[in-house]
């Protein structure tokens, strides 16, 4: 999943996102601007630089990290600190946010920066440990969508939708979001398959446009388990049904190989009703043993 690109564009959408993560945010922090910047002689290259609009104001500096590098506080204090230093006359002083999927990904051996690390001048944020999804505000929740395993992403990426509609003004901005995640977390899934996920039409978001035009190729790379939830809304269009057949048993077949020919023949004889059951019944199962018993039931 491209992170990085992902993290650029909410922060490009929404600079305010890196101060709700802060205990303590600048007063200002609706004015900062945030801008992604490269420090030459040697190199570097910081993820977020967030820039106060005033002068002598405190410079944010913003590195997301989803990989163990047991050499990141290295780079992120030379490269903040080269940057601090070349623009000394601009800003009053800086600070530092490092992102986190969860503490597993922190560098190991950070001895030699424990002082910066323990004080009030670098903030460590893991995802995984700012609480419940649908609790958090919009944007800090659409950051934790990318950590959300892939079972579960599509049930809180429709909440986040469905949320956004209802909060007046709704947001086109969440919406490209949102696609933006779910394109680059499945982006093996073909158009129909994100759209049933999503419940929405794809060719209407900007972001699936500018995807397809960077190649990415279409298909399954995993199942979305809850992606036949708007199914019911939409039974009355041709070949609906069809379409959570082919569906469900890709998502089978993922997990548990190849189906027998007399499990596929049932799974093709059910209603649209009961496929978006098994959809989301599938979840439980850990053998086909459990899809046999399931099937069973249902007579």
């Amino acid at each position: 999943m491209r992170r990085d690109s992902i993290f650029y564009k909410l922060f490009q959408q929404f600079p305010p996102l890196l101060f709700q993560l802060l205990p303590a945010p600048p007063p200002n922090a609706d004015t900062y601007r945030f801008d992604s910047v490269a420090v030459k002689e040697p190199k570097f290259e910081i993820d977020g630089v967030f820039l106060p609009n005033e002068v002598e104001g405190v410079v944010y500096f913003c590195e997301v990290q989803f990989q163990k590098d047991e050499q990141l506080y290295e780079r992120v204090f030379a490269e903040s600190l080269l940057y601090f230093y070349r623009n000394r006359d601009r800003f009053s002083d800086w600070q530092a946010v490092v992102i986190y999927p969860s503490r597993s990904t922190e560098q190991s051996k950070m001895h030699p920066y424990e002082d910066l690390l323990n004080g009030d001048r670098v903030h460590r944020i893991c995802l995984n440990e700012l609480g419940d999804i649908r609790q958090l505000p919009i944007w800090v929740a659409l950051m934790v969508l990318t950590t959300v395993d892939e079972t579960q992403a599509p049930v809180e990426a429709r909440y986040l939708l469905e949320r956004n509609i209802s909060e007046q003004p709704s947001s086109r901005a969440i919406i490209e979001m949102v696609t933006t995640i779910m394109v680059y977390k499945f982006e093996e899934l073909s158009q129909q398959e994100v759209e049933t996920m999503l419940g929405i039409t794809l060719q209407e978001t900007r972001v699936y446009r500018e995807i397809k035009q960077q190649g990415l190729e279409q298909g399954l790379e995993q199942g979305l388990m809850q992606g036949l939830l708007k199914g019911r809304e939409q039974g009355r269009e041709q070949g609906r049904e069809q379409e959570a057949i082919t569906l469900v048993v890709r998502i089978l077949t993922k997990r548990f190989g190849d189906l027998p020919e007399e499990m596929r023949i049932k799974i093709s004889g059910l209603p649209l009703a009961a496929l978006e059951d098994l959809s989301e019944a599938l979840l439980d199962f850990s053998n086909l043993a459990d899809l046999q018993a399931w099937l069973v039931a249902k007579g």
